[in-house]
């Protein structure tokens, strides 16, 4: 089945993913006036709103995505935010004959970080030490960052600093990965920035490069806010994540690139070939006027695509309103936050009576603000008063939450 012509309808974009990381695209979509079909496992999903046709499929589950593609005779398929489903979309676009951005198997290399490490370095793209395991060899580095190589986020995932507690880190990520194996990675101190970029027939457009900013409650940190622009040098930066999507054959569409500044120089974390899942295209929108989104839609859909940037703000970022564990059961101050200067869009993901878990690198987000400020510390500064405006009250709580705990 090919996608049948936009000329007698809207065209038909299928979007793998419903949650918080797929919003922009998926208001985007909508507002282009496409026809919105979208799947997520979660029949609460807050960007089913978006929608047109919802499904409450996984998007790991390749077949009852290909039907539900074969059902709605797609134009497009589409995944941001998340990493394992950006090969199930380039499958399902190569199998019904459909423009997209990727080919199967460069999205194959991005989605599995063990066949990214060894294309990088096969490449020679900076990159931290590694190793693919099954039980701790007794020669392994310490500290070290130890997760499953086809898992995204912190499932499986152990920051290690004592030799005695290595084993058990591998246990872990073996059990929680698809195929069996960890991944032991050497740990590269110091701050950490992320490339967004776009590509056009092989030609790389660094947009913005934020700084990932975090909190230290977790053994990886709780990411509070994307700051831009970088407080760093990020010139080195900005070629290594060149350099990864060149050597990953990734010539279109949008890629996120993770990248650690250590002692030596930049190292590549990993790159997804796909829109930042903590609202990094809306961002980039707010700073430097490129629709990162539009752009990203563009590229699944097979339409032409160009890059036109405005004048750049002086500073924006986007802050996240961590939620600490509990059943929320109120939420107050969004209105007076989305008055405040500066604040260009403040939304909480979830409804009263939704169960907050323990913090983790994403998954306790409740919701964001996106702000612009004079500098990078005035657009934060703005968006920390509009955060503890947002006041959480939580079931097993005797008072409210603040948003900025």
């Amino acid at each position: 089945m090919v996608g049948i012509s936009a000329s007698s309808r809207s065209r038909r974009l299928l979007v793998l993913g419903a949650g918080p990381a797929q919003l922009g695209v998926l208001r985007a979509a909508r507002a282009r006036g496409l026809y919105v079909v979208a799947c997520d496992r979660d029949p609460q999903a807050p960007g089913f709103e978006y929608a047109d046709r919802r499904a409450v499929v996984s998007t790991e589950d390749e077949p009852a995505i290909g039907m539900l593609a074969a059902a709605e005779q797609i134009d497009g398929v589409i995944t941001p935010g998340i990493d394992w489903p950006v090969a199930i979309a380039a499958r399902i676009a190569a199998r019904f004959g459909l423009s997209h951005p990727i080919s199967p198997q460069t999205a194959a290399l991005t989605v599995s970080k063990q066949r990214q490490r060894e294309r990088l370095e096969q490449a020679g793209v900076p990159q931290p030490r590694w190793r693919v395991v099954t039980t701790d060899t007794g020669d392994l580095p310490v500290p070290a960052v130890v997760k499953p190589p086809d898992r995204q986020g912190q499932k499986g995932l152990t920051l290690v600093r004592e030799p005695e507690t290595l084993a058990f880190a591998i246990e872990d990520a073996v059990g929680a990965s698809r195929g069996g194996t960890a991944l032991v990675e050497e740990l590269v101190e110091g701050p950490e920035v992320t490339v967004n970029a776009f590509s056009s027939e092989g030609e790389f457009q660094p947009l913005t490069v934020t700084d990932r900013l975090t909190a230290d409650v977790s053994a990886f940190g709780v990411a509070l806010a994307h700051a831009w622009p970088s407080a760093h040098d990020v010139e080195a930066a900005v070629e290594a994540a060149r350099a990864a999507a060149a050597a990953l054959g990734v010539e279109n569409g949008p890629t996120y690139t993770q990248v650690l500044l250590g002692p030596d120089g930049p190292k590549v974390m990993e790159l997804a070939a796909r829109v930042g899942g903590g609202h990094d295209a809306e961002l980039c929108h707010a700073a430097l006027g490129v629709d990162l989104n539009g752009l990203a839609l563009a590229a699944a859909l097979g339409e032409p695509t160009s890059i036109r940037p405005t004048e750049p703000q002086d500073g924006a970022c986007v802050r996240f309103l961590i939620a600490p564990p509990g059943t929320l059961s109120s939420m107050e101050g969004l209105d007076e936050a989305r008055d405040m200067d500066g604040v260009l869009d403040a939304r909480v993901y979830r409804p009263p009576g939704w169960v907050f878990g323990p913090l983790r690198r994403g998954a306790d987000r409740a919701g964001f603000v996106l702000a612009l400020g004079s500098s990078r510390d005035d657009a934060l500064a703005r968006a920390d008063r509009a955060a503890e405006s947002i006041r959480f009250s939580f079931a097993e709580a005797s008072d409210a939450v603040s948003a900025k705990r």
